[in-house]
């Protein structure tokens, strides 16, 4: 494709890599609760560590992609920058972003089953909403600013940019305003919080409803 980006088939397979890291964690952690609704009414346990570990076979397989994505690195002869020390930070966020979306939709589900078809609608149009498969600069720059203001492409493009050595803009640079990187940090880091909130609320009542 003709995208006008350097390297494009790593800033694809980048991407691609963190795009289903994202949406196999969730929807792994979606169903949970349900499908584990023996063991809660069985054993006694923080029920917190359900959906923590139901992600945990994704992370793994997630490690494994990111070997392929280091393989790519090193083939395309990208060179080592101190940079690249950001990436397990952005991962770190990626993850809270991630295990708050799945406490959410976890906790929905117990009561309305219909939270999965959502999901999948969801999970489809973030791939097409999110500069995944194209460069995120074809965008008016309103949209710009207000895609990267979403936690999952504001993380897209920090690894992009560290990662890359040039063809991608920063956060800082399409949002205008450094300081405005700290919205869809904090918007990770509330949807964790607000997640955990609702998961713990609801948690008690969990052995009798699924």
């Amino acid at each position: 494709f003709k995208t006008g980006v350097e390297n494009f088939p790593l800033y694809l397979l980048t991407g691609l890599v963190l795009y289903m890291f994202f949406v196999d964690a969730v929807g792994a952690t979606l169903p949970s609760v349900v499908s584990r609704g023996s063991i809660l009414r069985r054993l006694s346990f923080p029920p917190l560590v359900i959906p923590a570990s139901a992600t945990v076979t994704v992370a793994l397989t997630f490690l494994l992609n990111s070997l392929a994505v280091a393989v790519f690195v090193a083939a395309s002869g990208e060179t080592l920058r101190w940079q690249w020390l950001l990436i397990p930070l952005l991962l770190i966020e990626l993850y809270v972003f991630i295990l708050g979306v799945g406490l959410i939709v976890a906790t929905l589900f117990v009561r309305l089953k219909d939270i999965a078809q959502i999901w999948d609608l969801a999970a489809q149009l973030l791939l097409f909403g999110s500069p995944i498969m194209y460069p995120i600069t074809i965008l008016p720059e309103w949209a710009q600013q207000i895609v990267t203001l979403n936690p999952f492409v504001q993380i897209i493009q920090d690894v992009r940019s560290v990662l890359l050595a040039s063809g991608n803009p920063t956060v800082d640079t399409l949002l205008g305003q450094p300081q405005l990187r700290l919205i869809p940090i904090a918007l990770a880091v509330a949807t964790f919080v607000f997640g955990l909130w609702l998961y713990r609320r609801e948690s008690p009542r969990f052995a009798e409803s699924v």
